[in-house]
């Protein structure tokens, strides 16, 4: 049997973290009377689902979507609750409760709809941009590469934009105390507030660096196919998202392997300076919620382990 450590994985809510495991997703949010509110959705074992999620260039569509799906619940989780008056808590259970997973499962196709609609933003833009440059930049190479530095550039533009609103801010300080709790607790050092805040608040496996690396993948896989006429590069582009994607996430995964080899580890380079942008340094107190959020996971995770019930989230 491995001695390996699992890998655990997470995303930042409005003024909360969710962490995820084998087994389990729990999140923690700081509610408005400043206390911490747990919310934990076990993951569904479906044996054909766990088939496809181990085969390589496929698994990364399925991680993908199951990640869209599983992180719109507890986003949904966290912006319903973070602002609500405590007082308000049973009122809102009671009308709330009688639809609760058909509102789970509504949450969940939204969360994959909206990736995948804001994935054909950012894929077909760029090709009309750089179709208005043809006249100057007329091969198909030029074209590529205009095409991706579209890409990029409106990416940058977004993630800038985005982090200026004040509640966006925090996200990304939650983002960055995400990073911080898993370095952390990857490198063996204990969970208190000291320990974490001096961890670095980037990683390899963050998805800010799939999202880069689906720029600088498609302008390869892209090569391979030809830019004119014009229908024809859309349809191309279209059809290419799932390869493109599959590729992206086996870089991603074949960086973080690479993160403690000497020069191989710069490969993973591109996707940490972007996550100078979609993270920042957190505060103690937001600290605290991703340790709590943490601890929580890994204490229902070796529950489950040992075959016993993980009881309620309180």
């Amino acid at each position: 049997m491995s001695d390996q450590k699992p890998v655990y994985g997470g995303q930042a809510l409005v003024e909360g973290v969710m962490f995820g495991g084998k087994h389990h997703t729990v999140t923690a949010i700081r509610r408005k009377d400043r206390s911490i509110e747990f919310f934990h959705l076990p993951r569904t074992q479906k044996p054909a689902w766990q088939k496809l999620k181990k085969i390589p260039f496929l698994r990364g569509i399925f991680a993908i979507l199951d990640s869209a799906s599983t992180g719109s619940k507890h986003l949904n989780f966290a912006q319903e609750r973070y602002d609500l008056d405590p007082d308000e808590d049973e009122q809102m259970k009671d009308s709330a409760e009688p639809s609760k997973w058909t509102m789970i499962l509504g949450v969940a196709a939204i969360g994959i709809l909206s990736f995948l609609f804001g994935k054909f933003i950012f894929t077909l833009v760029p090709v009309f941009l750089a179709e208005l440059t043809r006249p100057v930049f007329s091969s198909d190479f030029a074209q590529i590469l205009i095409e991706g530095f579209f890409k990029l550039t409106l990416l940058l533009i977004y993630i800038y934009f985005l982090s200026l609103a004040p509640l966006i801010k925090r996200v990304f300080q939650y983002h960055g105390a995400e990073h911080k709790v898993i370095n952390a607790f990857e490198s063996g050092r204990p969970l208190t507030v000291e320990n974490v805040q001096a961890a670095s608040r980037l990683h390899y496996r963050c998805g800010s660096s799939f999202i880069l690396f689906t720029v600088i993948v498609g302008i390869f896989v892209y090569m391979l196919v030809p830019t004119d006429p014009l229908y024809v590069r859309v349809l191309n582009r279209i059809a290419l998202i799932p390869v493109v994607l599959g590729i992206s996430f086996e870089v991603l995964q074949l960086t973080n392997k690479l993160r403690d080899v000497p020069i191989l580890r710069y490969l993973g380079y591109p996707g940490l300076w972007l996550q100078l942008l979609t993270t920042k340094e957190p505060e103690d107190d937001q600290v605290e919620v991703a340790i709590a959020s943490f601890e929580k996971l890994l204490a229902m995770e070796e529950r489950t382990r040992k075959g016993l019930d993980v009881g309620e989230i309180v």
